[in-house]
């Protein structure tokens, strides 16, 4: 990962975003919005099709054949992403209830949300498992009270908060969910643009997480953060 020349472009990018277009930007952005909410909810086998979940969030649409619990997954996440940006406005930094805020607002309608699990759980297909019992409380602790180290430069942490997230996953349902709405909190954060996980990438990108929980190496999955990371800036950047 080259983050100097992220630094670069993200730089770039701020002090000339004035320039682009507003209804350009703002096309830009509802599209991204539009595309995370269903790449999100995709990998976690949601099966609205993206025209199915544009036809909900911006029409209001009911999808015939369709869960109300896939509606309410996509519905949700676009309010957990619109608190991330509201939150971030305001200069807040992340914290343990913010991520029990996201979390709640997630599964609204489908589970009660914001409350850390106390059953054992184990990820289909997965060579770890996660901590259980106290050793999961006393992790998921360690974890907030680290979410704002400065060790790491602004995308190896997004990527470790990602990563470190999923391993404890500390909820009974929706870590990945959450997992990718503090990644890009972390990242929009540090003025970095936000990024999607396209479904068709899932294999890499459990790979990826794979190799961080099993053998502790972040630079796989920081690798592919950072690649998705400057395919958003130079999107941006042809604005220009």
């Amino acid at each position: 990962m080259n983050f100097e020349r992220l630094l670069v472009k993200k730089n770039i990018l701020t002090e000339n975003k004035e320039k682009i277009n507003s209804v350009t930007l703002s096309s830009f952005e509802a599209d991204f919005e539009l595309k995370f909410t269903h790449n999100s909810t995709a990998i976690e086998g949601n099966t609205l099709t993206l025209m199915e979940t544009k036809a909900v969030l911006e029409d209001g649409i009911s999808v015939g054949g369709k869960s109300l619990r896939e509606i309410y997954e996509v519905i949700n996440h676009k309010k957990a992403y619109s608190f991330v940006k509201k939150r971030i406005a305001e200069n807040k930094s992340l914290d343990e209830k913010t991520i029990k805020d996201i979390h709640q607002i997630l599964t609204e309608n489908i589970i009660v949300g914001g409350i850390y699990r106390n059953e054992e759980v184990r990820i289909s297909g997965a060579g770890f498992t996660p901590p259980s019992g106290n050793d999961m409380l006393y992790q998921i602790k360690d974890f907030c009270n680290s979410i704002d180290r400065r060790d790491r430069n602004a995308v190896e942490l997004a990527a470790w908060t990602h990563a470190e997230f999923v391993r404890i996953h500390p909820f009974i349902d929706g870590n990945g969910r959450t997992a990718r709405l503090i990644m890009n909190y972390q990242l929009m954060s540090q003025g970095f643009l936000p990024i999607s996980v396209n479904k068709e990438k899932r294999v890499e990108y459990y790979n990826a997480l794979e190799e961080y929980a099993v053998n502790g190496n972040l630079s796989t999955f920081a690798d592919f953060v950072a690649e998705l990371e400057e395919e958003q800036l130079d999107t941006y950047l042809r604005l220009l």
